[in-house]
């Protein structure tokens, strides 16, 4: 009776103890790019509670008109409004965005602009659209590609490098270059940082500066 105790007592914890983990790589990561443990913390559990935040910034509204055929019948039914709404994700956008112009001052624009170019081309390629949903990426490749060439063309440079080629690189190819298939998406909200990028922008951010 004990160990199925202690097996439930673990299976209870283990949620935990990768927040605990996660939470360490994070921290860890954000160090290196030159924040005190304070401000790495504030950051970390900013980007958190900012990811379940979105900011509205455009709404759309276009006509659906749907027929339905059953033979030897054709239904139609009366065309229907439907608005969408894209937002911008705090968690996801604003906050990695803000602290990479924050870290683009210390760092040499070429190489991050370079950088940032390939991890677009990258999660464009990379990036599909999930109706109902948004925009689905893979979360390890960019980061890969973004350290890797923040390492080729930073050099001592390669963390910050990384972090910004992530962030912005799978920002713009992910999000920015699909808007123009909002329509398709068929999801009331298309989150911009959010929804299926999250974890592919903040967690793109965090391993690449890690892998650098």
């Amino acid at each position: 009776m004990v160990p199925l105790i202690w097996l439930i007592f673990l299976i209870l914890l283990f949620p935990f103890l990768i927040f605990v983990l996660f939470f360490q790589v994070a921290t860890f990561s954000f160090a290196k790019l030159g924040l005190s443990p304070q401000g790495a913390v504030l950051l970390f559990s900013l980007s958190i509670i900012g990811g379940i935040i979105n900011i509205p910034i455009s709404r759309r509204r276009f006509v659906i008109e749907e027929e339905r055929f059953f033979f030897p019948f054709l239904f139609y039914y009366p065309p229907r409004v439907r608005e969408q709404i894209i937002a911008v994700n705090v968690g996801g956008a604003v906050i990695p965005v803000l602290f990479s112009l924050y870290l683009l001052e210390r760092t040499p624009l070429w190489p991050a602009l370079t950088a940032v170019a390939i991890v677009t081309i990258v999660a464009k390629a990379l990036a599909r659209p999930v109706p109902g949903v948004g925009i689905s990426l893979p979360a390890f490749i960019p980061p890969l590609v973004a350290a890797a060439a923040a390492i080729l063309l930073a050099g001592k440079d390669a963390a910050p490098v990384a972090y910004i080629a992530g962030v912005w690189g799978t920002l713009i190819g992910a999000d920015l270059l699909n808007l123009y298939r909002l329509r398709e998406l068929g999801a009331h909200v298309l989150s911009i940082g959010g929804a299926g990028v999250f974890d592919g922008i903040f967690l793109v951010g965090v391993v690449a500066a890690l892998l650098a």
